[in-house]
């Protein structure tokens, strides 16, 4: 019930209680909510969907969801890194407990998208500007700065995409995992909220502005990584360009308003798009 009732009322809901008490309470939710990835329905419906024409136009989109797959194994294969420095470097308990779930599930991710990815017959093309992205994110020198960039920003732009590839794949394997990741990013968003808010309680004034210009030097790349399509989508990516342009510019001012609400001074803050 408490997981139903975080992704009813959002991953951006507000978190009044701003303490360690607070990010306990995600280690106890994401408890709650783990799951396998023998559960899935692997077997029981197609992993993807599929289609009727011509070989070709069959094999087209079979390489389109190949590179869906892809970009999403490619992004959990990092994420596992990224959990795994937010468990090394955080010095308080409560968080620590917690980035136990988040490692666990960022692995648990990775391993049922490998599994997805040999169901659709192997790897496409791979996201540079993710990668970049992430190595960036790993030699940030605060954990402020790292909380922020892989919780508080990253973990919730997630969600509406995983949305989106449910709605598109019903009836899949994919939709079954992608609706389960959707419950786990929005508990790792919100209890990523939770800690930015205790870390930057006391943190100095340099700290901060160190937060504001990793925010400069990031947003330039993630607006390649949120434009980049591989080729196997670069017809899909025209269609969807007003689209993509009208949620990047939403993904940006949520995350300079969220910015703002930690009490970071976000004027010299640039955005690019």
């Amino acid at each position: 019930m408490a997981t139903e009732q975080l992704t009813e009322q959002g991953p951006d809901a507000s978190d009044d209680r701003g303490d360690l008490a607070g990010v306990l309470r995600y280690y106890e939710l994401a408890k709650r909510a783990e799951w396998q990835v023998r559960d899935l329905p692997w077997g029981e419906v197609p992993p993807i969907p599929e289609y009727s024409g011509s070989p070709e136009k069959i094999a087209r989109r079979r390489d389109m969801w190949r590179s869906v797959v892809t970009q999403q194994l490619q992004a959990d294969e990092l994420a596992v890194e990224m959990a795994a420095q937010l468990f090394s470097l955080a010095p308080d308990r409560e968080a620590k407990l917690y980035y136990t779930t988040m490692v666990q599930d960022e692995a648990r991710h990775t391993e049922a998208w490998l599994k997805l990815t040999d169901e659709v017959g192997g790897r496409g093309e791979r996201d540079p500007y993710l990668d970049r992205l992430v190595e960036m994110t790993l030699g940030a020198d605060t954990l402020e700065e790292k909380v922020f960039g892989i919780q508080v920003f990253y973990e919730r732009l997630i969600i509406p995409r995983f949305r989106m590839i449910a709605r598109a794949s019903q009836g899949t394997v994919l939709e079954d995992l992608c609706n389960r990741l959707t419950v786990d990013d929005g508990i790792h968003h919100r209890s990523g909220v939770a800690y930015e808010r205790v870390l930057l309680q006391g943190a100095s004034r340099k700290t901060k502005q160190k937060l504001v210009e990793a925010g400069n030097r990031l947003l330039p790349v993630f607006v390649q990584h949120a434009l980049w399509r591989p080729k196997a989508r670069e017809v899909i990516g025209r269609l969807m360009r007003e689209t993509d342009m009208r949620m990047l510019k939403e993904d940006i001012e949520h995350g300079v308003r969220l910015a703002k609400s930690f009490g970071l001074d976000v004027s010299e803050i640039r955005i690019p798009v």
